[in-house]
């Protein structure tokens, strides 16, 4: 009896998993950055919604913003003007900033402005781009001033400065300027955006509560810890954060894109394992030798 060799079956079976490797690899490479880049993702409806129109002074006083919302403010030259936005995890957090100048006659020369931000530990970020200072000229109306964070990390080591969940504060103040246009009035108007850029920026762990000035004492309170007796066992009373938190809450810590990226890693494995053993376990016994040699 002789056996008829199968090459053309085994052809077929390397261009399928041949193809469904090529094609495992090319989801995997696109869809990480479609998401990032996808325009409703960094939509956020809460953007349509009327925002503050006036600005804090001081860090506790700071005007909350929701994501994507706007504020504006009436101000003199010289005030140290203060916003404040959540940022969680994932989240690219980008600051725009307008300041509508008074009339060039009233005016005696240039003047700088500058826009800062400074996570919940009031540390001050650094922008990846964009323009936070910028100088005006003496016949000016408006600087245009923006500054877009490093992606918020979930966690990362004490001594680093890495963006964290947490509250978010926008700074505005004037650093130079005559001393004779000091206490002019002046309009602004401050807009925040938020991009994902996905679970290629996690960490490797989370925090237990995000920077948020406040939510350590809430949650105590949550809990009943604070060594007071319940009235009766009644229920505690919800949390609230001044500074408020990202319309769909503080992410949970254990979901991330980068499950997915595991989950199609170990896929493509699989399929490699295959293809190999396809590639080496050979064509089996040649038609010329008789069964049992």
């Amino acid at each position: 009896m002789r056996t008829t060799p199968r090459p053309r079956r085994t052809r077929g079976i390397r261009r399928a998993l041949t193809g469904a490797l090529l094609a495992g690899l090319t989801l995997l490479t696109t869809a990480g950055p479609a998401l990032a880049d996808d325009p409703s993702a960094s939509a956020s409806p809460s953007g349509d919604e009327a925002g503050p129109t006036e600005a804090g002074t001081t860090f506790r006083t700071a005007t909350a913003l929701k994501q994507g919302q706007s504020g504006i403010a009436q101000a003199s030259a010289g005030d140290y003007l203060y916003w404040v936005f959540p940022a969680d995890a994932g989240q690219r957090p980008t600051v725009r900033a307008t300041v509508k100048l008074p009339e060039s006659a009233a005016r005696r020369g240039t003047s700088t402005w500058q826009v800062d931000v400074y996570d919940g530990l009031r540390r001050r970020q650094a922008c990846m781009y964009g323009h936070q200072t910028r100088k005006a000229a003496a016949d000016a109306a408006t600087v245009e001033l923006s500054c877009v964070l490093r992606p918020v990390r979930s966690w990362s080591e004490p001594w680093a400065n890495d963006p964290l969940p947490g509250s978010y504060y926008i700074r505005l103040t004037v650093v130079d300027l005559p001393a004779a246009d000091l206490g002019l009035p002046v309009g602004v108007q401050v807009r925040t955006s938020i991009k994902e850029a996905g679970g290629s920026h996690d960490g490797d762990g989370t925090l237990s509560e995000p920077l948020v000035p406040g939510v350590s004492v809430a949650s105590t309170n949550e809990t009943g810890e604070t060594g007071e007796a319940d009235d009766g066992g009644a229920s505690a009373a919800p949390r609230t954060v001044a500074t408020g938190e990202p319309e769909d809450g503080w992410a949970s810590g254990w979901w991330t894109d980068r499950w997915l990226w595991t989950v199609g890693g170990g896929v493509l494995a699989a399929l490699a394992a295959v293809f190999g053993y396809s590639l080496t376990r050979g064509r089996g016994r040649p038609s010329h030798v008789p069964p049992g040699v």
